[in-house]
């Protein structure tokens, strides 16, 4: 009787440890965080930085209708919920494209008003405030890292690249083709993603010149983002280029990896779509791939022919897990999906615009863990 006793018990602790695991396991999944009640439903973002489980921004631009350009928008993370920041003098139109930080008290965000015009914004962690732009530099995106903060722009129609010396911004030399991601370990270690004539281009800078290595020559192929572990791991993502093909057919997404001695392509558990960022896990290993505009082939026979794909990858070292982004009522799917890790956490956001009603837009911002 003692021995049956103790076997039940056994076998119902085993039976709550399970539906425990099973309910932890559930409840790892995508969650969709609202915006700021005050921003308007014609908002996008378009990137984001955390700093911890309570300090986080995320940038893009406040619509007031279709075809209008808009206002410079920056929410705030606080732990509970995203807060619109005020932004004092802060008065022209269109929007901001990145947001970097190399500590909470430096923060830059780069922008564009609708007349094309460049804009730097800082913060101190507080408020923000515009600080003097590159003269004659159209900005596109700022990146930080290894204490390091540069921008990503063109002067004169010719691609540029500048970087922080504490005092002000100067040019460091450009590789070939262009620029869309960099990855910055310390001033002598940079990556950057791009494209030149040749296709996919990945490129090293040791602080003297860059070493480019051409990862996919298919027409048309480029990369966007890229991710270096180490000098025998590093990741590029982006869309794979193509020839022909039936109008409309979307582009194959392009993820390669370099093992310190050559470059080979991964394979992602969909057909097409953009992979738009790479995210690191504290240790700075791959931990996420995002996919925007995921799609897979259909059964055979099927109209339309394509099914939607996975929106975010998660690797575990030796292969991907596969997760749709959430579904949120009277909007469609996201258009972009920028990927930004919480440091100290497992948990990361994910940041961008979706589909809204009858041709508009709406904001949308996920988070995991």
């Amino acid at each position: 009787m003692a021995r049956r006793l103790v076997v039940a018990v056994l076998a119902a602790a085993v039976t709550v440890v399970t539906v425990m695991s099973s309910a932890a396991a559930e409840t790892l999944s995508w969650q969709h965080v609202p915006v700021p009640a005050q921003v308007r439903p014609q908002a996008g973002l378009n990137e984001a930085v955390a700093f911890g489980p309570d300090r986080a921004w995320a940038v893009g631009a406040d619509a007031v209708g279709r075809e209008a350009p808009g206002f410079p928008l920056i929410l705030r993370w606080d732990g509970t919920a995203w807060q619109r920041q005020s932004l004092p003098g802060i008065g022209w139109q269109g929007e901001l494209l990145s947001i970097a930080a190399t500590s909470p008290t430096a923060v830059w965000a780069v922008g564009r008003d609708s007349a094309g015009g460049a804009h730097l914004l800082r913060s101190d962690g507080g408020a923000w405030y515009e600080s003097r732009s590159p003269r004659g530099v159209v900005l596109t995106k700022v990146v930080a890292g290894g204490g390091e903060t540069w921008l990503i722009g063109s002067r004169e129609g010719t691609q540029v690249l500048l970087r922080w010396d504490g005092r002000g911004w100067r040019d460091v030399p450009v590789p070939p083709g262009s620029v869309y991601g960099l990855h910055i370990l310390a001033a002598d270690d940079v990556w950057a993603a791009g494209a030149s004539d040749s296709g996919a281009a990945v490129s090293h800078w040791n602080g003297q010149v860059w070493q480019q290595t051409i990862v996919d020559g298919f027409p048309r192929s480029a990369v966007s983002s890229v991710l270096a572990v180490s000098p025998t791991e590093v990741w590029a993502g982006g869309t794979a280029g193509f020839v022909g093909g039936p109008p409309g057919r979307p582009i194959p997404p392009l993820l390669v990896r370099f093992d310190g001695q050559a470059w080979s392509r991964v394979t992602v558990p969909t057909d097409f779509g953009s992979i738009s960022s790479l995210a690191p896990t504290e240790s700075g290993a791959l931990a996420w791939v995002s996919v925007a505009r995921s799609q897979k082939w259909g059964p055979p026979g099927s109209n339309p022919p394509f099914v939607p794909g996975p929106d975010f990858l998660a690797w575990n070292g030796e292969s991907f897990t596969e997760y749709s982004e959430p579904s949120v009522p009277g909007e469609g799917d996201s258009w972009v999906l920028r990927l930004a890790p919480v440091p100290g956490t497992a948990k990361v956001w994910s940041v961008g615009r979706a589909d809204g009603p009858e041709g508009t837009f709406a904001p949308r911002i996920l988070r995991f863990g």
